[in-house]
């Protein structure tokens, strides 16, 4: 009896860790793609005066800069919205980001040292994404309660974030960019557990891709902050 039962499990062991490889793959694409396609709306922008002007060169700007936090929380519901409705959503996101970070762009094409910052930030960002998410999927701690206070965190920053458009705020800069490095890091790692403990072999198709496309988008934020904090960090530096 034992040994049917230990080679039952031994047969269907690798059937689970091919599916939970298959799912994460996914994820981490999808999160690519979305990485892929702010960096090229980015550079587009930058790179046509006309079209730069007409989208961040007035209050409009202003838009860009909120328009992903209403996509999160208006526009992207993975227990009611089909998977295709989410990847539409997940891809307004990263466009919106991506009008964001023009900005960015037009400053590298006119200093060496920004492009330099530039990569170096994206270099960091993606080792420490991929340290993180190696914690997150190896660790056997539950990671439940540093996601608990790095949501708080978030929330923190958001506010501050949403009050710097009305107060100068830049003599906390640095600090911001600190705290934002720690909330993303750790919710990078959790969101890798989570990740990893939701997925189930059986579960159906369109609710196992609407729960990767919230991975997928909970990922991308994450890598972003990262981004756009350790860039900061440079850039503060550089002053």
């Amino acid at each position: 009896m034992r040994n049917d039962q230990y080679s039952t499990i031994s047969r269907a062991r690798p059937e689970v860790d091919a599916g939970l490889r298959d799912y994460m793959n996914t994820i981490y694409m999808r999160m690519s793609a979305g990485v892929l396609v702010t960096a090229l709306v980015a550079w587009f922008v930058g790179s046509t005066p006309a079209l730069f002007t007409l989208l961040m060169g007035g209050p409009q700007s202003i838009l860009f800069a909120l328009a992903p936090l209403g996509i999160v929380l208006l526009g992207f519901n993975p227990a009611r919205m089909s998977s295709n409705t989410l990847r539409i959503s997940f891809f307004a996101l990263s466009v919106c980001y991506g009008v964001s970070f023009s900005v960015i762009a037009v400053m590298a094409t006119a200093s060496v040292e920004m492009v330099h910052d530039v990569a170096r930030a994206f270099f960091i960002t993606v080792g420490m994404f991929a340290g993180l998410s190696l914690v997150g999927y190896t660790t056997k701690k539950d990671l439940s309660g540093v996601a608990n206070f790095c949501v708080m965190g978030m929330w923190g920053l958001i506010i501050m974030g949403l009050l710097s458009f009305f107060i100068d705020m830049s003599g906390f800069s640095m600090l911001f960019s600190i705290v934002t490095i720690i909330v993303f890091s750790g919710l990078t790692a959790y969101e890798t557990q989570s990740m990893k403990q939701m997925y189930h072999p059986s579960t159906d198709k369109e609710i196992s891709s609407r729960m990767a496309w919230s991975s997928a988008l909970n990922l991308y934020i994450s890598f972003v902050a990262l981004f756009q904090s350790i860039l900061s960090l440079f850039m503060n530096n550089d002053d």
